[in-house]
C-alpha cells in the first residue's frame, strides 16, 4: 500500500496598519484617540510574522502551497496589503471598514479572523500573527482566535521550526525564566515577538513590488462575514499623562526627611 502524500501546508498572516513606530504619538484635539493624521505602516510585530511565514516555505520549499495575508481595516489598510505581498505572501484579503468607523476590538478581530478560515476551501494549517498591535498594545487577538477554533497556541514565539510530515511544529518562546519549547499539533495558531532578532524583515525590491500589484487582493465585508464589528467597550476621554517635573538634589539625609515630610510622605514603625 502506497503512504498518502503529505498534504501542503496553508499559511495564513493577519496584519494591521498602525501609526509608524517612529512617529511622536499626540493626543487630538477632541480627546477620543490619537491623532491619525500621521506616517502609518504596517504593525511591526506583523512584519515579523509576515518574514516568518515567507522563510518558513523557503525552509520547506513545495511542502508550503500558500502564504495568504489578511487585514481589517479602512480602504489605505491596502497599502499594508502590497507591502506585504511585495515581501513574499502570495494573495491577500481585506476585510473593508469605513475611514470612521471605530478601529475593531480584538475579539471582533478574532471573531473575523475565524469566520475567514472557515470559508477558506483548502484549509488553514498555521497562523502566525504579531503577538500586539504597537498602537493599542492589547496583545489578546491570537489567544482569542485559539480559543474560539479550539487549535493549539504558542504565543511570542522566538524560534518556528515545522514539520509538515508529523504535523506538528516546534516553538522555542522566551518567558522570564529563560526559554520554553512547546511541541504544537497542526492547526496552530503562533504569535510572534520582536526578540526573534535573528528575523530582521525583508525590504521589498522594486521587481517585488511590482509584483505585488498584479497579486490577487479579494475585498470582503464584516457584514458578509456575518461578523459584527461594533466595539463592546467606550472610550469615555484620551489624555496625555502629566508632564514630569524636574527633580532637585539635597545635601544630607536629613534635608531629604525634611523634603519627604513637606511632601506628605512619612514612614511607618515595623
Amino acid at each position: 500500500m502506497r503512504p498518502s502524500a503529505v498534504r501542503l501546508l496553508n499559511i495564513l498572516v493577519p496584519i494591521k496598519r498602525a501609526v509608524d513606530y517612529a512617529v511622536k504619538i499626540r493626543v487630538n484635539p477632541e480627546q477620543t484617540g490619537i491623532d491619525l493624521n500621521v506616517k502609518h505602516s504596517m504593525n511591526p510585530f506583523d512584519e515579523i510574522a509576515v518574514e516568518e511565514a515567507v522563510r518558513i516555505r523557503e525552509r520547506l520549499k513545495d511542502a508550503v502551497k500558500s502564504i495568504k495575508v489578511v487585514t481589517i481595516g479602512p480602504p489605505k489598510s491596502a497599502e499594508t496589503l502590497r507591502t506585504a505581498l511585495a515581501m513574499g505572501a502570495d494573495s491577500a484579503v481585506h476585510v473593508e471598514i469605513p475611514e470612521s468607523a471605530p478601529a475593531p476590538e480584538p475579539l471582533g478581530v478574532a471573531k473575523t479572523l475565524k469566520a475567514l478560515i472557515e470559508r477558506q476551501k483548502e484549509g488553514v494549517d498555521v497562523v502566525i500573527m504579531g503577538k500586539q498591535a504597537i498602537d493599542d498594545d492589547a496583545g489578546q487577538t491570537g489567544q482569542m482566535l485559539a480559543g474560539l477554533l479550539g487549535w493549539s497556541q504558542a504565543t511570542f514565539a522566538s524560534k518556528v521550526v515545522v514539520d509538515p510530515e508529523q504535523k506538528v511544529v516546534n516553538v522555542t518562546r522566551e518567558i522570564d525564566g529563560g526559554l520554553e519549547e512547546l511541541r504544537c499539533k497542526l492547526p496552530v495558531i503562533i504569535t510572534t515577538d520582536l526578540r526573534q532578532v535573528h528575523l530582521q524583515p525583508r525590504y521589498a525590491s522594486l521587481p517585488n513590488i511590482m509584483k505585488a500589484k498584479k497579486k490577487l487582493v479579494e475585498k470582503l465585508t464584516a457584514a458578509e462575514l456575518g461578523i459584527d464589528l461594533t466595539p463592546r467597550l467606550e472610550t469615555i476621554k484620551v489624555t496625555e499623562p502629566p508632564k514630569r517635573v524636574g527633580g532637585g538634589k539635597v545635601a544630607n539625609v536629613d534635608e531629604l526627611l525634611a523634603k519627604l515630610k513637606e511632601a506628605g510622605i512619612t514612614g511607618k514603625r515595623a
